[in-house]
This record gives structure tokens, sequence and C-alpha cells, in this order.
């Protein structure tokens, strides 16, 4: 594959404007752009849970989902073209039911934090749900876009469901939500317990 990154500043931006991978002209703020920004992202912060996490079951997972999601940016600048598979949303089912099958039952909702790992997951479960929200906009214009709607709304899920399986293999405890701990779980006068 010939290097097709020959120079990086390009300075074609500077005007507010980027170029899509067949030369479209696009603002900056335009819904794709945006898109493709919210990918980029997510991708960083699964490269954060990585950097974070020892080999097993998840890394191996987040491994092959930043290449997904490479891919998928890939397609997103070039308009019309596919993007993901069905396998793709098999694959990430089937990594989730992996993980999910010891995990006991939920009994509560549960919060971000716990170990800076699992809150780091959940920080890329929020981004994964923000690009899937930007993308079920396409989604709705480009039937293409349907299998990456699916992969992004399993991602979420898959990420969430990783955040409960490393806590359990770090013995950290779930940071659970209780009413009494929130202004509206107090008493008539509104006041901490």
């Amino acid at each position: 594959m010939p290097n097709r990154l020959t120079k990086i500043v390009t300075r074609g931006g500077d005007k507010g404007e980027t170029s899509l991978g067949d030369g479209t002209r696009l603002a900056k703020d335009h819904p794709r752009i945006a898109l493709l920004g919210d990918v980029d992202e997510l991708n960083s912060w699964i490269g954060v849970v990585l950097a974070h996490l020892s080999d097993g079951a998840v890394a191996k997972t987040l491994v092959s989902v930043q290449h997904d999601l490479f891919d998928l940016g890939g397609g997103l600048s070039l308009p019309d073209t596919p993007l993901l598979s069905a396998a793709h949303v098999d694959r990430i089912d089937d990594a989730a039911a992996v993980l999910n099958q010891d995990l006991p039952p939920l009994k509560d909702f549960i919060l971000p934090g716990g170990a800076p790992v699992l809150a780091w997951l959940h920080v890329a479960r929020t981004v994964c749900r923000r690009a899937e929200r930007a993308l079920a906009g396409l989604a709705r214009q480009q039937p293409e876009a349907a299998q990456a709607l699916r992969y992004l709304n399993r991602l979420s899920d898959y990420l969430f469901i990783a955040a409960r399986f490393e806590a359990k293999r770090l013995g950290a405890a779930e940071t659970l939500w209780a009413k009494q701990h929130s202004i509206s779980g107090a008493g008539a006068a509104g006041e901490a317990e």
C-alpha cells in the first residue's frame, strides 16, 4: 500500500472546511464531519482503555474494535460506501455474550466509576452513544449506514458489560446509584441525610 500521508500540515482547513476521501469539501461543522470526529474520539478513548488494561478478553476485543472504527471512519469519508457488515455486528454480539455469561444480574443502576479503567470504559460508552445518535441521522438518508448503526448500538452495550466484567476481574466495587444519595431521594424538606 502506498504511503498516503505525505503531508500532515496542509493548511487546507484554515477556513473551516475539510475534504472527504473523494475530494468533496465540507464545512468542519457538517454532520458527517462531526460524526467522523465522534468516531475518532471513541477510538481514542478505547485506546486509553487499552493502555490501562492487561491482556485478556476485553483487550483482545477492543483491539479489533479499534480497527473496525478506523474502517468506519474510512467509509464515512467516502459517501455511499458500505459501513461495516453483519459480521462486525455478530462479532461484537458474541464478545458481549461471553463476558456477560458469568456476571450477576443487575439489580441497581450502575454509575461510572469504581476504578480508573471502569470509568474510562464508561466514557467510551457515552462517546459511543453520541456517535450512534449522530449516525442515526445519516442512516435515515443512507441505507448503507444501517449495519454501522447496529454495530455502534451493540458496541455501547459491550462497553457497559466490559466495565462490569473488569470490575469483577479486578475485585473493584461497582458504584451503584442509590436514591438516598440524590437530592430527589432526600426527605420532604430536600435535605440530605
